[in-house]
C-alpha cells in the first residue's frame, strides 16, 4: 500500500540552495509545503558566490580602465595615472557575497524552510541522508548546479577555475584563459582591463560557438583591439612550473609565460555521491539528468532543474523552472511550458554582448527567406574620447510574418538594452511595428527603431 503524504518528514526536499532551489523551497512552502533544504558549501549557489555576481562586480571594475582613458577628451585630467589594487576588489567582494549569502538565509528562514548544513545523498526514491539523520519526502528536487571540468593534461592541476579565480592572493601580471565560452572571453576581458597582459587560448577558430556569427566576429576584432592576445585553433599542451611563473606550450609550438593560467573549458552536473546512480536515474550523453515537462526525471519521486538538466545553464532560466516546477507539483493549476528559444542573454566580455532569439544562421535554416538589419557604428561618446570602439546592433526578420526573430547587439550596457527588446522578441512584435516605434535621441538604442533599408536577405 503507497506511503500516504503525511507519513513523509517533508512534501518536499531539496539539495542544493542555489538560485533555483533556493525559489523553489521558497514557493512551495507558500504553497503550505512542508520543505528542507540541504546545502553543503554556501547559499545562493554558483551565481552569488561565483558566478554571475561577483563576476559583474570585477567586469565594473575592469570597465573603470576605459573610463579613466576616455576622460580626457571630455577636458578631465587626472593628477596621476591611476593605480589598481587587487585585494582591495576581492575584498570588497567578499563583503558583499557574504551580506547576499545573509539575505538567502532569512528568506529561507522567513518562508519557514529548515535549512540543513551539509550534502544530502539520495538513499531511494522517498529518502535522503545528510549529517547522520535520514529523512523521508515525498519528492526530492535535485538543484546543485554545475561544477568546474578541466581536460586532462600534463599540467592541467596547476591551472585555476572559475570557483578560486575571484579570490587570487596576488594579482596576475600575465594571465592566460583556456576556453571559448561565456566564461573564457568574460575573464579575458576582466583580466586585460585591470592590466593583466591577457591570452586567450582556444582550440576552435572563433570563441562564443552557437552565438552569432557576425556577433563573435565583431566581439572578437573588438577584444583585440583592446588588447587581449587571442590564440584561436591551438591548445594548451603543457603546463610547467619555473621560476617566476607557468610556462605554458601550446598545440601550435608557441611557448607563453604567465603568472595564472584559468581553465574555463566548462562545467558539468555536480552529482558525483550523490547517489542517483543507485536508482539508475536517466541522464543524457552529456551526465546531466533528462526530465520532463514536470521536471521529474524517470524516477517520479525525484525531480530536477537548472544547470544539472539540459536547459540554458542560466540563472533566470532555473529561477522560471523552480516557478513552473512548484506550479506543476504544489498549484492548482497546469502552467505554460518554459519557452526556452526566446530567452535573452548577456556575456559581460568587454564590450558587453546582449542577444535574444535566433542567430541569423538559424533563422536561415528554418525560415525560407529573411531580413538582416544591421548597424555597425561609432557611439556618439566616443566622438570626444578618442577610442575606437564600435557598436553592433542587429535584428533578424522572417520574411513572411515581418516577426522580428532575433535581436543582438555587442556594446556597451548590450545586456541592459536588450532586456527591454527581449519584451518585445518574445511577444513577436513585427518589423512594422519596430519601426512604428519612436527613438529616443540622442541614443545607441535608437538603432533598434530606426534601421529602416536590409542589410541582406
Amino acid at each position: 500500500m503507497p506511503v500516504s503524504v503525511t507519513e513523509y518528514d517533508y512534501d518536499l526536499f531539496v539539495i542544493g540552495a542555489g538560485s533555483g532551489g533556493v525559489r523553489a523551497a521558497r514557493t512551495a512552502a507558500a504553497t503550505g509545503a512542508r520543505v528542507a533544504v540541504a546545502e553543503d558549501r554556501y547559499l545562493g549557489g554558483t551565481c552569488v558566490n561565483v558566478g554571475c555576481v561577483p563576476k559583474k562586480l570585477y567586469s565594473y571594475a575592469a570597465h573603470f580602465h576605459d573610463s579613466f582613458e576616455d576622460a580626457s577628451g571630455f577636458g578631465w585630467t587626472l593628477p596621476e595615472a591611476p593605480t589598481f589594487d587587487w585585494a582591495t576588489l576581492r575584498d570588497n567582494k567578499i563583503g558583499e557575497i557574504k551580506r547576499l549569502n545573509g539575505i538567502y538565509g532569512r528568506l529561507l528562514d522567513g518562508a519557514g524552510v529548515r535549512l540543513i548544513n551539509g550534502r544530502a545523498t539520495v538513499v531511494d526514491e522517498h529518502h535522503v541522508s545528510v549529517g547522520g539523520e535520514t529523512i523521508s519526502a515525498e519528492k526530492i528536487l535535485v538543484a546543485v548546479g554545475g561544477w568546474p571540468w578541466v581536460p586532462d593534461f600534463p599540467g592541467n592541476e596547476l591551472t585555476l577555475d572559475s570557483n578560486r579565480v575571484f579570490d587570487l592572493d596576488r594579482f596576475p601580471e600575465r594571465f592566460l584563459v583556456l576556453g571559448g565560452g561565456y566564461i573564457a572571453v568574460e575573464f579575458a576581458s576582466i583580466f586585460n582591463g585591470l592590466g593583466s597582459d591577457t591570452h586567450l587560448v582556444y582550440r576552435g577558430d572563433l570563441f562564443l560557438r552557437g552565438f552569432d556569427q557576425e556577433v563573435r566576429e565583431f566581439t572578437r576584432d573588438e577584444m583585440d583591439k583592446k588588447g587581449v592576445n587571442l590564440h584561436f585553433g591551438t591548445n594548451i599542451e603543457t603546463i610547467e612550473q619555473v621560476e617566476g611563473g607557468l610556462k605554458v606550450t601550446l598545440t601550435s609550438g608557441e611557448t607563453l609565460e604567465v603568472d595564472a593560467v584559468l581553465a574555463a573549458t566548462g562545467r558539468r552536473p555536480h552529482l558525483e555521491g550523490l547517489g542517483l546512480d543507485k536508482l539508475d536515474v536517466a541522464t543524457s550523453d552529456d551526465g546531466k539528468l533528462k526530465v520532463n515537462e514536470r521536471f521529474e526525471t524517470s524516477v517520479p519521486s525525484i525531480l530536477a532543474l537548472g544547470d544539472v538538466t539540459d536547459g540554458p545553464e542560466l540563472t533566470p532560466v532555473a529561477l522560471e523552472e523552480a516557478m513552473k516546477l512548484v506550479e506543476h507539483h504544489f498549484g492548482d493549476t497546469t502552467p505554460e511550458p518554459l519557452d526556452y528559444e526566446r530567452i535573452a542573454t548577456a556575456v559581460f566580455c568587454h564590450p558587453n554582448i546582449g542577444t535574444v532569439g535566433l542567430s541569423e544562421e538559424a533563422a536561415r535554416e528554418r525560415f525560407d527567406a529573411i531580413r538582416v538589419y544591421s548597424a555597425d557604428f561609432r557611439p556618439m561618446k566616443h566622438t570626444l574620447s578618442g577610442s575606437s570602439e564600435r557598436c553592433l546592433m542587429k535584428l533578424i526578420v522572417d520574411d513572411e510574418s515581418d516577426v522580428v526573430v532575433g535581436a543582438h547587439m555587442v556594446g556597451d550596457e548590450a545586456g541592459e538594452l536588450i532586456q527591454g527588446i527581449a519584451i518585445a522578441v518574445r511577444a513577436g512584435l513585427t518589423k512594422a511595428q519596430f519601426d512604428q516605434t519612436v527613438g529616443i535621441h540622442p541614443t545607441g538604442a535608437e538603432e533598434f527603431v530606426t534601421m529602416r533599408t536590409p542589410t541582406r536577405r
